[in-house]
């Protein structure tokens, strides 16, 4: 299965030259932790083979958590998969998985959801992406990334809290935010499809929108597991921990660093801005990164390396404007990407290598949508197929 997927959808793309400022809970019902513990073994031990097979560690996984551990680290890590299936890190292979009919029906018999489940949950998000073209550029998927993204970048490894694991961003504390301005949205776009499967866990749903939208969109191959457990209001991390896009290389360092990424991770991580735009009533700027900002690219890296930027002139905060059309904008934390030396060899390489930078964002990505969520043991890691393709 190819993890290089570029899948175009059918969006209205607007007029990016022109002038253009678009707008941008409860707790999950579900089986006591106890009660979903004895199932989850129940169901296991019914569907055990005679003889499982070996899965040898990936070799080119990086040191993230193991299966059942914290997944803190800036590596995707090597994860037990069972149910007749395994899959490693996002490097060498990737062996999808495809339970048997005999161990699927045992889980479903336990109440426990299976891949094709889950799988019925992405394809429900994609048709809507394809059915609701009415936001920004014809796409929530921008925003969907978005969520994804700052839901699970909360995180701290120093004090062990944040992520996408206890579902926070339901909560008008969180999703208040000023970094999480304009998020709403893609909660809004989201409500009909937690309607349609109330069993799903609020960080489960935020996280596979993401994933979603970067495959939907063109992107790569996510590797993605399920089990976030929605918590109280109390669980949510303290504001200040995304990214401040005014600022230049030493702060995007103690944010990332603290989250537990190195500089190359950072750089792929940035290469998001591919998608989607600003917008002044969120966040005070203006415009989207790219001519194609629903097309998931390393378009992002070419134009920060390819093209002149200067200093708008305007009523707004300092952001950068190309000199060629005066159409694209790029903020101060992007354009310091390459004012920094370490920084912009990462930028130049994503720049001339798409494969890489497809390959590379996969592997960061998955791992920041894991930051801090506390796995079952023998979680099984899933790739889903892309629907739009």
């Amino acid at each position: 299965m190819s993890s290089l997927r570029l899948a175009k959808l059918p969006f209205k793309r607007g007029l990016l030259n022109a002038s253009r400022v678009a707008g941008g809970s409860g707790a999950r019902l579900g089986v006591s932790a106890r009660h979903f513990s004895r199932t989850v073994g129940r169901a296991q031990e019914a569907a055990k083979p005679k003889a499982e097979p070996k899965v040898e560690p990936n070799a080119g996984a990086g040191a993230g958590a193991g299966a059942g551990g914290s997944s803190g680290g800036s590596g995707f890590g090597t994860f037990a998969v069972v149910l007749g299936a395994a899959a490693a890190g996002y490097y060498g292979y990737t062996q999808f998985y495809a339970g048997s009919d005999s161990t699927d029906a045992a889980a479903k018999d336990a109440g426990i959801k299976t891949f094709d489940d889950y799988k019925k949950v992405y394809e429900a998000i994609a048709k809507k992406l394809v059915d609701d073209d009415d936001y920004d550029d014809g796409s929530y998927g921008p925003v969907l990334v978005r969520l994804a993204w700052h839901a699970s970048g909360s995180y701290s490894k120093v004090s062990a809290d944040g992520g996408s694991g206890a579902g926070t961003m339901r909560f008008a504390k969180e999703i208040g935010y000023g970094a999480n301005a304009g998020l709403d949205n893609g909660r809004k776009f989201l409500k009909s499809i937690h309607d349609e499967f109330p069993w799903l866990s609020h960080g489960d749903l935020y996280t596979l929108g993401g994933v979603v939208a970067i495959q939907e969109l063109g992107g790569p191959t996510i590797p993605w597991r399920a089990g976030r457990v929605d918590q109280a209001e109390s669980a949510t991390a303290p504001d200040g921990r995304l990214p401040d896009a005014s600022q230049e290389s030493d702060h995007i360092r103690t944010i990332f660093y603290r989250m537990g990424f190195n500089d190359q991770e950072i750089v792929a991580l940035i290469g998001a801005h591919a998608l989607g735009r600003c917008h002044t009533q969120n966040s005070g700027y203006d415009g989207p990164w790219t001519f194609s900002p629903t097309t998931f690219t390393n378009d992002f890296f070419k134009l920060l390396i390819d093209e002149k930027w200067h200093i708008r002139k305007w009523d707004g905060p300092k952001q950068y404007e190309d000199d060629k059309t005066k159409s694209l904008m790029m903020l101060p934390a992007d354009y310091a990407l390459v004012k920094d030396k370490e920084f912009k060899k990462w930028v130049v390489k994503y720049a001339n290598d798409s494969d890489l930078f497809f390959k590379d964002f996969a592997k960061a990505f998955s791992t920041l949508l894991e930051l801090g969520v506390k796995f079952k043991a023998d979680t099984p890691v899933w790739e889903f197929p892309t629907v739009n393709a």
